[in-house]
């Protein structure tokens, strides 16, 4: 099975995003909270690994607040989105790190002035679970690039060297990071496009707002969630099914399935609701709510080998073994 831009069709759908600039060191890095609260000995043993790795991190103004009424937000909507547009538009500033996820993005997101972002020019950006409504607008209203890596003040970050190296090694040398190795073959194939994604519920949630694409359509959709059961799972993708989002796909790659119930029942759903996609399937392939979570950016053109291997033009034993999974992206993350 072989998907792609090279497939005939009416349009090309997804397409490849402005990549930001790679970081250097002594580069200066806002770190916000646009979701929930931020424990504040997780934020500090955070801005030390960033640091450690001879970054300037400046924490946002309200990154420890807690709204009064509503204590799953970090403070007021206008508050976190005042922080994040600040520190955007920062020009001191290469690169916004999120501190957590949580639930409250779609609170703000409208609030963001996208005129002044744009014109602050490409920065490198950093989240993911809820954070997955801004890697889509940003996609929408500033054609950029986005990483959906770990998180400053996240648990799963701060203990896991997996997940710190290959964030720090995507920021600083992302050559080197060019080819994301995980997982396995749920449904065999190749497929060539452009990574979009994120939180599954959470794009789901999107749909029908001013910053949801239309269609996945010529995209390789990463997909993981946490604390989901499997009729959830179900739901959220016949959702998606339905509403003609993953018409013209190119491939899917499953990432990390936390807390949603025995593997073998999950996996059942995929096979079930994708499947029949007639598109490569990738699973467990390591990124998302889990430990060593890998960094994905999106935006950047990549081909997917799902235990096919060798790939047309490639040197013999290249590609990835049976059964194996290989994203090979086309450029850097980042120039």
């Amino acid at each position: 099975m072989v998907s792609g831009w090279d497939d005939p069709g009416p349009t090309r759908g997804v397409a490849p995003l402005t990549r930001p600039r790679r970081l250097a060191p002594g580069a200066r890095v806002a770190v916000v909270a646009p979701s929930g609260p931020v424990p504040e000995e997780r934020l500090e043993a955070g801005l030390d690994i960033l640091r450690g790795w001879d970054l300037d991190p400046v924490v946002a103004p309200h990154v420890l607040a807690v709204h009064p009424k509503l204590r799953y937000l970090a403070g007021d909507d206008r508050d976190r989105a005042a922080d994040l547009q600040a520190a955007w538009c920062d020009p001191s500033v290469s690169a916004v790190f999120c501190a957590r996820g949580g639930y409250g993005v779609q609170r703000m997101v409208d609030l963001l002035d996208w005129d002044a972002m744009r014109a602050a020019g490409p920065k490198v950006f950093v989240g993911y679970s809820d954070i997955t409504a801004l890697h889509e607008a940003f996609a929408a209203r500033l054609g950029l690039v986005t990483l959906h890596g770990p998180m400053t003040a996240a648990a799963d970050f701060l203990k896991n060297a997996r997940a710190q190296e290959h964030l720090k090694a995507t920021l600083f040398a992302p050559e080197t990071v060019q080819t994301i190795a995980g997982g396995r073959a749920l449904v065999p194939g190749r497929a060539r496009g452009v990574t979009l994604g994120g939180c599954l519920a959470l794009l789901a949630a999107d749909l029908g707002t001013p910053y949801a694409r239309p269609s996945a359509r010529g995209g390789l959709l990463c997909i993981e969630d946490i604390d989901e059961e499997d009729y959830r799972i179900d739901r959220l993708l016949t959702q998606l099914l339905r509403s003609g989002w993953l018409d013209g796909v190119a491939g899917v790659l499953l990432g990390s399935w936390e807390e949603c119930g025995p593997y073998d029942e999950v996996r059942a759903v995929f096979a079930d609701r994708l499947g029949d996609l007639g598109v490569p399937v990738a699973e467990e392939f390591g990124f998302g709510h889990c430990d060593g979570a890998l960094t994905v950016p999106f935006g950047v053109p990549a081909v997917l080998d799902a235990g096919v291997g060798g790939g047309a033009g490639a040197d013999a034993g290249a590609g990835a073994g049976a059964g194996m999974v290989e994203l090979r992206l086309e450029v850097p993350a980042l120039r």
